[in-house]
């Protein structure tokens, strides 16, 4: 069973007395432990297709399936559920809470979650020296760098141990030393920890970075090659 499975999924939003179609009956398999991109340009359908992979948005027609389960059956608690159990997500922009330091963001979901401050902090200062910034816990998001913050991030999408990082073009806002280092880390928690990374991207120097690449245009699969 692969951990990811869209069916003939087709995503319109209105426009005006017509609507435009995004997703064109679009069929998707991601296995566990797969790390791997969606590449296509501005406007094929990427970040739409992660909304509903990510279970942020509901399809117009077709299904979603997560480890089997149909989105479509869940009701909202539920989602909210399977996406803080199963699924972390990395921005371009950070979204870090700018008045609290790097620490504090890590801890975010865990507070929301409820779980006990003592154990939430353990395990946010784990996860920062895991990513490389041990020393710097106690900083907000204006006294670090934007690879630093992305790595904050990432220490964030891992909270909840989650089975997949859905990545939406996590580089776009680094310069190309430092998106590399970004991408390097990624692959080092695929390789190292198993996790599932599907990684929406412009840049083909990222998706030659990773396992397995998928070209979107239009809304439809175009292409779709294994690298290594």
């Amino acid at each position: 069973m692969p951990l990811i499975e869209t069916v003939d999924l087709v995503k319109e939003y209105p426009q005006g007395s017509t609507s435009l179609r995004v997703l064109s009956g679009l069929n998707l398999k991601v296995e566990s432990g797969e790390f791997m991109a969606i590449m296509g340009p501005s406007g094929s359908g990427k970040s739409t297709l992660l909304n509903m992979i990510g279970a942020l948005d509901k399809p117009t027609s077709g299904k979603v399936y997560i480890r089997g389960v149909d989105l479509s059956t869940l009701n909202d608690n539920q989602l909210a559920e399977l996406r803080n159990r199963e699924m972390g997500f990395i921005f371009q922009f950070f979204n870090l809470i700018p008045r609290i330091d790097a620490l504090g963001n890590v801890e975010l979901p865990m507070a929301i979650a409820g779980v006990p401050r003592r154990e939430r902090r353990e395990r946010a200062a784990e996860l920062l020296r895991s990513v490389g910034l041990g020393e710097r816990m106690d900083h907000k998001p204006s006294e670090l760098s934007g690879g630093e913050q992305q790595r904050v991030a990432v220490a964030r999408s891992l909270v909840n141990d989650p089975s997949v990082l859905l990545c939406d073009e996590v580089t776009g806002n680094l310069d190309s030393k430092t998106g590399y280092e970004i991408l390097q880390l990624l692959r080092n928690l695929n390789r190292e920890k198993g996790k599932t990374f599907v990684i929406i991207t412009h840049d083909p120097a990222v998706a030659q970075m990773t396992q397995r690449l998928v070209q979107l245009h239009d809304g439809m699969i175009i292409g779709e090659k294994q690298l290594w």
